[in-house]
C-alpha cells in the first residue's frame, strides 16, 4: 500500500473526529446522533463529489473496468476509509451496534482496504462509492428533521419519498449491475465479497424502506367519511 494512502487515512480520521467535536461544541443542545449525522452528511457530499471528479470519460462513467487505480481514486478511497473507521467507532461509542450497520461497516472497510492493497478496480469502487452515498444526505436529513421537531409534516414526507426514490434507483438498479460486473469478472475475491455483501445489505434496507413508505403514505390517506346512522 502506498505511503500517501496511510497518510490520507490518518489525516482523515483526525479530520472527521475533529469535525464531530466541533459539531458537539457548536450544537450543545443537539444529540450525539444528530452531530454524527451532520458529519456523515459532510462525507456523503464529499464522496459523491470525489466519485464524479474521478470519472475520466462521461460517455462511459464505469470505464475502464478491472484497471489499475489512479492516484486520485486511491486518495478518494482513503478518505472514505478514514470516514468508515470513524463512523464505526462513533456508532460503537454511542451503543448503536446493530447487525446490519456492523456488517455494512465491516464489508466496506475490508473491501476498501483490499482495493487499496491490490491497487486495482478503482473505477468500480468509485462507482460503488457514488451508488452508496448519493442517497445518504437525504437519509441523514430525514432523521435530523425528526429531532428538530419536523415530523409527520408534508416536508418530512417529501424528504422520505425523495430518499426512498434515490436509494431505490441507486441501490436496486445501479447496485445490481455493478455487483454483476464485479462477480462475473476476474477480480480479487475480497472485492467480490465486498460487492456481494453491500448488495445484500442494500436489499435488506430496501425492504425496510418499502415498509416505511407504505406506512407513511397510509398515514396521509384521508379517512373514509362516517355514514350517519338513520
Amino acid at each position: 500500500m502506498e505511503d500517501f494512502v496511510v497518510s490520507y487515512v490518518v489525516t482523515g480520521l483526525a479530520f472527521w473526529s475533529t469535525a464531530f467535536l466541533l459539531m458537539r461544541a457548536l450544537m450543545p443542545k443537539r444529540s450525539y446522533e444528530f452531530c454524527n449525522r451532520a458529519v456523515s452528511t459532510m462525507h456523503a457530499v464529499a464522496a459523491v463529489g470525489m466519485s464524479c471528479l474521478s470519472v475520466a470519460d462521461w460517455s462511459c462513467p464505469v470505464c475502464p473496468l478491472n484497471a489499475p487505480s489512479s492516484p486520485r481514486q486511491m486518495k478518494s478511497l482513503a478518505v472514505t476509509l478514514s470516514y468508515m473507521i470513524y463512523d464505526a467507532a462513533c456508532c460503537h461509542l454511542n451503543g448503536d451496534v446493530r447487525l446490519d450497520n456492523t456488517v455494512h461497516h465491516l464489508v466496506s472497510i475490508v473491501g476498501i482496504v483490499a482495493g487499496l492493497a491490490y491497487q486495482r478496480c478503482g473505477t468500480e469502487m468509485m462507482a460503488c462509492m457514488f451508488i452508496t452515498e448519493i442517497s445518504s444526505p437525504l437519509l441523514h436529513l430525514r432523521e435530523m428533521l425528526k429531532e428538530l421537531g419536523v415530523k409527520d409534516t408534508d416536508l418530512n414526507l417529501i424528504v422520505d419519498i425523495l430518499f426512498a426514490a434515490t436509494f431505490s434507483v441507486a441501490r436496486m438498479v445501479g447496485g445490481p449491475y455493478l455487483t454483476y460486473v464485479t462477480l462475473t469478472a476476474d477480480y480479487p475475491i475480497l472485492i467480490k465479497a465486498m460487492a456481494a455483501g453491500l448488495q445484500l445489505v442494500s436489499a435488506y434496507w430496501f425492504l425496510r424502506i418499502l415498509r416505511m413508505v407504505r406506512y407513511k403514505l397510509g398515514k396521509k390517506r384521508p379517512a373514509a367519511p362516517k355514514v350517519a346512522d338513520n
